[in-house]
């Protein structure tokens, strides 16, 4: 098994044994677990994220497409916008939302936040500076 498919499920399998809570890096960081369709495999796939919660709305929360900071942008990315829709493991809890790309203002203001409470998202946007703007997700609970 690659790294990253390693780490993602030793993640999951965290997530899943302790109620939504991982230790190490990511220990006391609000993840969630994003679970999206291949738009060319068809395939059902898992990723674990961090997350940001909405101020207001608990139904609402906000995604990152940093794929730590890489000139692309990750996989789960181009599927869950494809399909306008998927599902989320947040805690013990799983349910439908729906996908929605911010932009403009909207999306600086939501990133800007997340970079404040994780500095790792800063540099993420250091490093993609010039060539490209990292996506923000909304997932509304459908």
């Amino acid at each position: 098994m690659n790294e990253p498919l390693d780490w993602n499920a030793k993640t999951i399998a965290e997530f899943r044994a302790n109620e939504g809570r991982v230790g190490g890096n990511f220990e006391g960081a609000p993840i969630v677990l994003v679970h999206h369709r291949g738009r060319k495999s068809g395939r059902e796939h898992v990723t674990p994220t961090m997350y940001l919660p909405h101020d207001t709305e608990p139904d609402i929360i906000y995604v990152f497409a940093t794929k730590a900071g890489a000139p692309t942008n990750p996989d789960w990315y181009h599927n869950l916008t494809a399909a306008g829709n998927g599902s989320v493991e947040r805690g013990t809890e799983t349910y439908q939302v729906t996908v929605r790309e911010l932009a403009g203002a909207d999306r600086d203001r939501v990133y800007a936040e997340q970079a404040r409470r994780y500095p790792g998202f800063a540099e993420y946007e250091r490093q993609t500076d010039g060539i490209r703007t990292i996506p923000v997700l909304e997932l509304s609970r459908a």
